[in-house]
């Protein structure tokens, strides 16, 4: 190691706790990893914390404070004051790797007590892996540095253990949502179901995922208002299941009971007949009051939810479009489960939709997803199907700890529970993780952490990561905007990274046909 490379010596601390005298001018940060060159391998650690450290007394040195602003014409210096006052980096080991064979396994041992320290180089990271389909998510950073590693994880492996994706307002989520299918759309191994409440993925106005060089291959955007090349989104009220309303609209268990007994006794017109049942017609006695008064509240509610409206001839209109009670839209949920099943990105736009709505529609095709693939695992084609990942935002919307209980399951709990059976997953995205269930949060195994300045949601997040994050409370904290932490049980550390900026990937793309062979982990 050359004296130039040198940022710091290890002076004492304990495990997960080591304490380092940083060389002066070096400035280190929190999040910079450091190396520890030993004999036949070497450690990786990480910065967590930093403070002063100084050979003179605290009262010394607040007494020559003193001196020097209430008299500032004295001239006074430390001398040698790189010896004098330093500053100390609190660090925790993250991985040795061992130089014969790169093999990484878990620190269990101390660095050598009076150790240089070094930067991680590129040079250091030779221990990633080349792997089959993969999603790319950045390059190795360290501290607000920039590590020419590149960082790809195998796509089936966390497509089906979920990802989860929180960050505050403004941090990158959509940023990186795109990296992540710009990559998934190289090949058709993986189907996604994207909920775009949005419109943003797509690239309607400006660079989305449109520009990719497979798009028309891989890419299928549904709208209620379609560009050239694009499908209308029109959903036939016959696609509806009571089923698809649990865990996602309230109701009493009076218009459940009605909503069930239209449903046997008007099969896929439940809806249409329940819109247009004149009230009148039901008569007075023998309980029909109660009849009419559930009634009148379920067409209230499914007007509002699904925007629907009976005109004066009885017809129903739906005010955004999305839905039909004529002959529109009755093949949509199958058009697009197919595409999902043949490993295409199929990008709903919902921001016409209400909440509700748009969970209703995800709801739909998800559990048409969910039912055919359960039947691939029991015809034993499931190995041949490509993975599935349902891509939603604000997902304590259906997994929240009030979403769980199995009054108000639904198919994306079930997902998040059952899914990985069967090839499928979730990619969540939230600004509140506290509120879902510690055992849902348990149960995704990538997180991809973006910044977060609220205590309790990096609580939740810290206390459910893959890795132990005890000690990284500041340094999420601290995240700026596209830089992120992967903690996942397919990464033996959890790694920093820097997200690239998604436009940059289409001028990258755009500039060289053949990109490197990626690595992996």
């Amino acid at each position: 190691m050359n004296d130039v490379d040198i940022v710091g010596q290890v002076i004492g601390g304990s495990f997960g706790d080591i304490l380092v005298r940083e060389k002066s001018g070096r400035n280190l940060e929190i999040g910079d990893l450091l190396v520890s060159d030993e004999n036949g391998s070497f450690l990786i650690l990480q910065v967590f914390a930093l403070e002063y450290g100084s050979q003179i007394q605290d009262k010394m040195q607040q007494m020559m404070s003193g001196v020097n602003l209430e008299q500032g014409g004295i001239n006074a210096e430390f001398y040698e004051p790189e010896f004098v006052n330093y500053v100390l980096a609190r660090i925790k080991p993250l991985a040795r790797v061992a130089k014969s064979d790169d093999k990484v396994t878990l620190p269990k041992s101390l660095p050598m007590f009076f150790n240089k320290l070094r930067l991680v180089q590129s040079s250091d990271l030779t221990f990633l892996k080349r792997g089959g389909e993969q999603i790319y998510l950045g390059k190795i950073r360290s501290g607000s540095k920039i590590v020419d590693a590149d960082v790809w994880l195998k796509a089936e492996d966390v497509f089906t253990h979920h990802i989860l994706i929180p960050a505050t307002t403004g941090r990158g989520k959509s940023n990186l949502v795109k990296t992540i299918m710009w990559h998934v759309l190289d090949s058709n191994k993986v189907g996604a179901l994207v909920l775009d409440a949005h419109d943003e993925y797509y690239g309607r106005k400006d660079a989305g995922l449109k520009d990719h060089p497979k798009a028309k291959q891989n890419l299928v955007y549904y709208t209620p208002t379609p560009p050239p090349g694009a499908n209308r989104l029109v959903i036939n009220l016959e696609s509806l299941r009571p089923e698809h309303f649990l865990g996602i609209v309230e109701f009493s268990d009076a218009q459940w009971q009605a909503i069930r007994s239209y449903n046997a006794k008007e099969r896929e017109f439940w809806i249409s007949r329940i819109m247009t049942e004149p009230l009148v017609s039901l008569g007075i006695g023998s309980g029909a009051e109660t009849h009419i008064a559930t009634l009148a509240v379920l067409k209230r509610k499914l007007r509002l939810i699904l925007s629907l409206e009976v005109d004066e001839d009885g017809r129903i209109h739906s005010k955004n479009e999305v839905f039909d009670a004529g002959s529109k839209g009755l093949t949509t949920v199958d058009d697009i489960v197919r595409d999902i099943e043949a490993g295409k990105i199929v990008i709903l736009d919902t921001s016409r939709l209400g909440n509700e709505a748009e969970l209703i529609v995800g709801n739909i095709i998800a559990s048409r997803i969910f039912e055919r693939y359960k039947e691939h695992k029991a015809k034993g084609e499931l190995e041949r199907k490509p993975v599935v990942t349902v891509v939603i935002e604000e997902a304590p919307r259906v997994i929240g700890e009030d979403k769980v209980i199995p009054r108000n399951e639904n198919i994306y709990s079930t997902i998040a529970k059952e899914g990985r059976k069967f090839k499928i997953g979730l990619t969540a995205i939230t600004q509140l993780s506290s509120v879902i269930p510690r055992t849902i949060l348990a149960n995704m195994n990538t997180k991809i952490i973006l910044g977060n300045e609220m205590v309790q949601e990096r609580k939740a997040i810290i206390e459910s990561a893959s890795q132990d994050l005890s000690e990284d409370d500041r340094n999420i904290a601290s995240l700026d905007k596209g830089e992120a932490i992967i903690s996942s049980i397919f990464v033996p550390f959890a790694i920093p990274i820097k997200i690239p900026l998604f436009e940059d990937l289409i001028r990258q793309k755009d500039n060289s046909k053949e990109l490197p062979k990626p690595k992996v982990y």
